[in-house]
């Protein structure tokens, strides 16, 4: 079902908003500062293109290891992205959730805009996983 989903979800304005998060990326990258968002902007892009079925967790949480990104420096970043973007990367979302969720076969999109919504408003830190493997944290390497 998540497959169908996918496709449907790619057709349907999909392909185009991930392009849109992968432009951001690219447009962050080339001010050398934006470089830690650019990084929440592709895994952002990556999940748009395919939402159903995956989910976003913390990175920590799911690896067992902490980084710079879920750290207070992650956080930090997380504050400004909100402050600079993340606020009217939601609100966008949460304005197609509310068109899709309208007719009632849109309501799994909808879904799928409210967890981009979510993940707009705080994303570094956050990695995208199956949905099988979010419950189940990985084993730390040593």
């Amino acid at each position: 079902m998540s497959l169908l989903l996918n496709i449907v979800w790619i057709l349907l304005g999909g392909a185009w908003m991930a392009l849109g998060w992968l432009v951001a990326a690219v447009i962050m990258t080339v001010t050398i500062v934006g470089i830690p968002w650019a990084r929440a902007a592709v895994n952002i892009a990556l999940y748009t293109l395919m939402p159903f079925g995956y989910t976003a967790v913390p990175r920590d949480r799911h690896t067992g290891q902490e980084d710079i990104g879920t750290g207070a420096l992650g956080a930090i970043g997380n504050i400004l992205w909100l402050v600079f973007a993340g606020w009217w990367l939601a609100l966008m979302h949460l304005f197609w959730a509310v068109l899709y969720a309208v007719t009632i076969i849109g309501i799994p999109f909808a879904w799928a805009h409210l967890k981009l919504a979510g993940i707009a408003l705080w994303p570094i830190g956050k990695m995208i996983v199956p949905k099988d493997e979010a419950g189940t944290p990985l084993r730390p390497r040593i």
